[in-house]
């Protein structure tokens, strides 16, 4: 599939592979989800322009490169996109932070929008668009389709744990937008969820049910 960067990088697949467990604890979860977003901002971000700088080092004066002042954004799909948040903060301190809330409706599977604030000057920003699954794609397309009305300047969409479905979905609804992940997983079942998949993320991290 065009569009797509599937992170097989060891780190990633380990703690990946922690993840789905059934037993791993909602602490633990969490600072996986942290950490795989981590990772995944690396790849996400690889593209960034530079430009060269002069400094000073201990021993001399010498080039250097720096980022090009891009400003950035990232943008959680509540509730469990905000599992992501602080990781891709990390690596990126100083990117603004905007949220979307959607639901998907347990009888058409459909995103219900309950919640969008975003920088005001989002159409100077590149956006990372976050949540850790991307099963239907309803959600994904829902959430790039509200930030393209504010004409950002980019949009990626980086997740942990794709399904076909999804990810042919959001390509076919938004094909400029990159899509960065850790894995793609076999199918969706009858009740939309990814399988083999890890359950319901916003529920792993925040230990509701």
């Amino acid at each position: 599939m065009s569009n797509i960067t599937i992170t097989n990088h060891p780190l990633i697949q380990h703690k990946l592979s922690i993840l789905r467990r059934t037993s791993t604890s909602s602490k633990d979860f969490r600072t996986l989800i942290k950490e795989i977003a981590t990772l995944l901002c690396y790849e996400a971000t690889r593209d960034l322009p530079l430009h060269e700088i002069e400094i000073e080092t201990p021993i001399c004066t010498t080039k250097a490169m720096a980022l090009d002042g891009k400003k950035l954004a990232v943008v959680p799909i509540l509730r469990a996109g905000l599992g992501m948040v602080d990781g891709m903060l990390d690596l990126v301190p100083s990117a603004r932070v905007g949220h979307i809330g959607l639901y998907r409706d347990p009888e058409t599977l459909k995103p219900v929008e309950y919640y969008c604030k975003l920088p005001a000057d989002i159409a100077e920003r590149d956006v990372f668009v976050v949540d850790p699954m991307l099963a239907t794609g309803g959600s994904a397309i829902d959430a790039i389709s509200q930030i393209k009305l504010r004409k950002p300047r980019n949009i990626k969409f980086v997740c942990i744990i794709s399904a076909p479905e999804g990810v042919k979905a959001l390509q076919e609804a938004h094909p400029d937008v990159e899509i960065f992940c850790a894995a793609m997983d076999e199918k969706l079942n009858e009740h939309g969820y990814i399988v083999p998949g890890l359950g319901d993320a916003g529920d792993r991290i925040f230990g509701t049910k």
